[in-house]
């Protein structure tokens, strides 16, 4: 079979790939990579870093390879044919992961290498990778008995399809509902554009009028601006409650045992390798030391934002009382109002800040900021070969002009494509004979798409998130490190690895920066100075609201981890509360099933880890403070930036390069500063 996921070089060839090409791309190459596995093992002599890490990784490179497209068409481009061969190939990746994780021989091939003479004069990357290897050869259970090494595999093999499961059901009930409206009246607090996006929605589904959907763009929309409560009221419902057991599709993709099964998993797991629980487990590769550090640092924030978050909130419901008589703000009354209150206060609002941000001006002032920073170009290559037609193709360059890294962006919502945000590996860099592979990433969001004649427009959150995620892109693809194992975000603490995106959002906030992004779609007029005053001024609009509800999330998450309970099971909901009563100053209704769509925690990387934003946004803030002393564009902090973080990858501990670059250890006074809560 001329197989495209069996391509040894160059970007794949997304139109060729079929989902019949799937299982026997990676049937193949697992094959031959045990096969190569076996042969480097028993080849006679010492096992040096040229002769068993390099050939490694070249190994691991294939795979990626083929994988990457698979993982990433996946979630971009469903379809019940892609889905089945993804899922087919699950069980059996992870089956070649643990046994490489237990694999004595290789085990101790690589601990004979941190032994041997030759250790001090590899670099301090090789030096990583080895440490590196070596404890994650213990975190997959290289010390465990014989029964317990399987019991292990077949611990990572389930939880590997259920965290599928989980994503699967998601993405099938958010496109199962829709709500087709005939009367514009009832639409009435949507803007032209929102209406334009609910009409294409309706003629691509082949009806007449328009059709409301849970995709994020439209949900929104109607929840922040629609004047008809109960339509809030409807697709806030409908929303909150998807693959869950309650709502209009109760039951039909219910995540709650694929929840309670990973969560007996992961516990299971963490007790096999001689864990309390799956939070001590999942610290074993981050910044944080222990759980007692993490909930005391969350704690400490929530001490400090939660009598700012309770003011926030009493005005909101004190506004809404006295516009609109409303005795008891409901969860879709929420957001409604707050966009009222924020006009009001500010006379500003995301609609009127719309018009300033089309597509083409926001992503020639992205790049113009990290020209200014980083010395780099970007420039939009055609003719390449993509996975939809909106998918867009750039390539950045250094001062020197040096091509340091690819990207594809695939910016609009729309069906059959996973919810979020996000920044994947297409190509890792690594050193190939005389030169390197060049890194390539995708980049993913979803946002409103372009409407009949008018180009996209996005909110300034809309922006502030593309700049979140190319800051990840630019950690992958600006690194410097020569193996792919340590290269960009590889290897990165996953407490520190949110660093780069959060510090970007910094120059969203920025008149100096805003000049370069903001120009109104039809005029090309730059965003006036007082509607940027009236937008810095509401920077902090509801600062210590959005705080707590990011710490109800992270201490849901590690306590869920932490406090997990065999003889109970995981007590969710009634957790939940808890976290609630601590730090919530509203409570949703009892239907509200949050935990069912908490993709974060049960199919992404952030298990026992959503603590990583607000943990990182203390490295983030602080770090953007060096540029507020120096200038946002100081050419010297642009640099140490560049060359302390972004070349450095996962080579060295993230601690070490933070305060290479500032000098000190973190503080939180930045973080509080830019969310208006005094120290």
């Amino acid at each position: 079979m001329d197989n495209p996921l069996l391509q040894t070089g160059g970007l794949p060839q997304y139109s060729r790939i079929r989902p019949e090409h799937v299982e026997p791309a990676i049937d193949r190459i697992l094959a031959d990579n045990r096969a190569r596995l076996a042969a480097l093992l028993e080849s006679g002599g010492d096992h040096t870093w040229s002769n068993l890490i390099e050939p490694l990784e070249e190994l691991e490179d294939r795979l990626n390879r083929a994988w990457s497209p698979v993982v990433h068409m996946n979630a971009v481009v469903d379809a019940p044919e892609l889905r089945a061969a993804y899922n087919a190939c699950l069980p059996r990746l992870s089956e070649y992961a643990t046994e490489l994780g237990q694999n004595e021989a290789l085990y101790r091939a690589c601990q004979a290498i941190a032994d041997s003479a030759g250790y001090p004069r590899l670099n301090i990357a090789q030096r990583k990778i080895i440490d590196n290897a070596l404890r994650d050869f213990k975190l997959s259970g290289i010390a465990l008995a014989p029964d317990q090494r399987q019991r292990y595999k077949d611990i990572m093999q389930e939880l590997s399809t259920l965290a599928a499961k989980f994503s699967e059901n998601l993405l099938d009930a958010t496109g199962a509902w829709a709500r087709p409206v005939s009367d514009e009246k009832q639409l009435a607090g949507l803007s032209p554009s929102h209406l334009a996006m609910a009409r294409q929605a309706a003629q691509r589904a082949g009806r007449a009028g328009f059709l409301l959907t849970l995709e994020f763009p439209c949900y929104m929309a109607v929840v922040m601006f629609a004047d008809d409560r109960e339509l809030r009221r409807e697709i806030y419902a409908a929303y909150v409650t998807r693959a869950s057991d309650e709502g209009p599709f109760a039951n039909q993709w219910n995540n709650t045992p694929v929840m309670e099964r990973i969560l007996a998993l992961r516990h299971e797991q963490a007790q096999l390798l001689g864990y309390a629980n799956y939070a001590e487990l999942s610290l074993a590769t981050k910044m944080a030391a222990a759980p007692e550090q993490v909930i005391g640092f969350l704690d400490d924030l929530a001490r400090r934002a939660r009598p700012v978050a309770q003011r926030d909130y009493d005005a909101l419901r004190e506004f809404s009382r006295l516009e609109k008589g409303i005795e008891t703000l409901e969860a879709w009354d929420v957001a409604y109002f707050s966009e009222k209150l924020r006009e009001k206060n500010y006379a500003v609002s995301q609609e009127a800040l719309r018009a300033y941000f089309p597509e083409q001006s926001v992503l020639n002032g992205l790049f113009a900021v990290v020209a200014r920073l980083y010395g780099i170009t970007v420039t939009e290559i055609t003719g390449v070969d993509t996975w939809h037609p909106d998918v867009r193709f750039f390539e950045v360059h250094d001062r020197h002009g040096e091509l340091r890294g690819r990207f594809f962006l695939d910016l609009y919502a729309r069906p059959h494509k996973r919810g979020g945000a996000w920044m994947d590996e297409c190509v890792n860099r690594r050193r190939v004979g005389g030169g390197f592979e060049t890194p390539v990433a995708y980049l993913t969001c979803n946002f409103s798409s372009p409407t009949g004649d008018e180009p996209a427009l996005f909110t300034h959150n809309e922006v502030v998130t593309l700049f979140h995620e190319f800051g990840h892109g630019l950690h992958h693809m600006l690194t410097r490190v020569e193996h792919a194992m340590v290269a960009g975000i590889r290897g990165v603490a996953w407490d520190a690895v949110e660093l780069p995106s959060q510090f970007m959002e910094n120059w969203c906030w920025q008149k100096e920066s805003l000049n370069l992004i903001a120009q109104h779609y039809k005029s090309g007029e730059p965003l006036p100075a007082d509607m940027f005053d009236k937008m810095l001024a509401a920077r902090t609009f509801q600062a210590g609201m959005q705080i707590v509800r990011q710490l109800e999330f992270a201490l849901f998450d590690f306590r869920l981890h932490q406090e997990y309970d065999p003889r109970q099971g995981p007590r969710v909901y009634e957790l939940l509360d808890e976290v609630r009563k601590q730090v919530a100053v509203f409570r949703p209704p009892s239907f509200n099933r949050f935990p069912h769509s908490f993709a974060h925690i049960f199919s992404g990387g952030y298990a026992a880890g959503y603590y990583s934003y607000k943990w990182a946004e203390v490295l983030s803030a602080d770090a953007f403070s060096s540029f507020e002393e120096n200038g946002i564009f100081d050419a010297e902090t642009g640099r140490r930036f560049l060359q302390t973080v972004l070349e450095q990858g996962g080579s060295r501990e993230p601690m070490e390069l933070f305060i290479e670059f500032r000098g000190r250890e973190p503080t939180l006074d930045a973080l509080l500063r830019h969310h208006g809560i005094a120290a």
